[in-house]
């Protein structure tokens, strides 16, 4: 589902005429033949997928998986009834789609939201495996909602290295959960309560990887209008650099309870990432054995025959 930027509003009624505003965009960036990143943004479901594989063989994978959740019953238009473990089906769903595609040898990753509603209230069901990611302004608060399901993150979370050393450390593209590919396929889900004027940022790592969160935060707490948000974030990615694929998604949500504000909390910085193509763990493994055994250093090339491919984020892909 790879589109043109535009922009949506979503007035689903509801007892306190809760509205969504939303836009959306993606790039092939400077330095990528292809885009391999593919998204859905159709209320109740906005989601980014990061493929990864190469050969238009990411975009197959990415594209497989949105199509899956806007095909899906329980995500159909304006429906806001889903369960996480509705979720759940559908990306188990993808999942055997893409392997039985690509032969398991092309993956994505997946992070985003569902709107839904418990007992007339709305809530944001955030989903995400990989590391594609989910960010949220609230309240006088930005952060990531999602955690990245990488080498690096699991570093980072028992200690070993600081959330600065994972910025560059040399294994910082490795996933360790994707779609379609390797065995690591679960997803995580949070359910968030919507405030009055909450902004949800959903993007592919080709935004990240070229802005801290302080320069995402300064054009999200400045530009009003979503598609005007989203349309200043990937032209900020380009500048800086615009080394992957980048796609992004910004949802607003209005009218929830009454009157209210969006959040202008400045967020904790993350450094830029430099042009590496990210790999599923196994890969990684593969290269390592292979390299050893030719006394060569592992590339960021195709795998093994049977094996995963590295995704070409970037350079054919995410």
């Amino acid at each position: 589902m790879n589109a043109e930027p535009a922009e949506a509003t979503s007035d689903n009624g509801g007892d306190h005429g809760f509205r969504l505003s939303y836009g959306y965009g993606t790039d092939r960036g400077l330095r990528r033949e292809l885009n391999e990143d593919s998204f859905i943004a159709s209320d109740p479901v906005f989601a980014v997928a990061d493929g990864m594989g190469g050969h238009e063989a990411g975009e197959i994978a990415s594209g497989l998986c949105v199509r899956t959740l806007g095909s899906a019953p329980q995500l159909a238009t304006g429906a806001r009834t889903a369960s996480a473990a509705d979720l759940h089906e559908c990306i188990l769903e993808a999942d055997s789609r893409i392997r039985n595609a690509t032969g398991a040898r092309a993956g994505t990753t997946l992070s985003g939201v569902v709107v839904v509603e418990q007992l007339g209230l709305p809530y944001w069901l955030v989903m995400n495996i990989g590391d594609s990611r989910t960010y949220r302004l609230s309240q006088g608060q930005f952060q990531q909602v999602s955690v990245d399901h990488s080498e690096v993150q699991e570093l980072v979370d028992a200690g070993d290295i600081t959330a600065e050393e994972a910025a560059t450390h040399p294994r910082r593209h490795v996933v360790t959960r994707a779609l379609g590919t390797g065995d690591e396929t679960e997803a995580d889900f949070w359910l968030l309560p919507i405030e009055e004027g909450d902004r949800i940022l959903i993007c592919s790592d080709g935004l990240n990887g070229e802005l801290g969160d302080d320069h995402m935060f300064r054009i999200l707490s400045t530009v009003g209008h979503p598609q005007d948000a989203v349309d200043a974030l990937i032209q900020a990615a380009l500048r800086n650099g615009g080394r992957d694929n980048v796609t992004v998604v910004v949802v607003d949500a209005k009218n929830v309870l009454g009157e209210g504000a969006v959040a202008t909390t400045a967020p904790r910085p993350v450094a830029a990432v430099e042009d590496v193509d990210t790999l599923p763990r196994p890969v990684v493994a593969d290269a390592v054995a292979d390299a050893a055994a030719d006394g060569a250093a592992p590339s960021g090339g195709a795998a093994p025959s049977g094996g995963a491919a590295p995704s070409d984020r970037g350079g054919n892909g995410n």
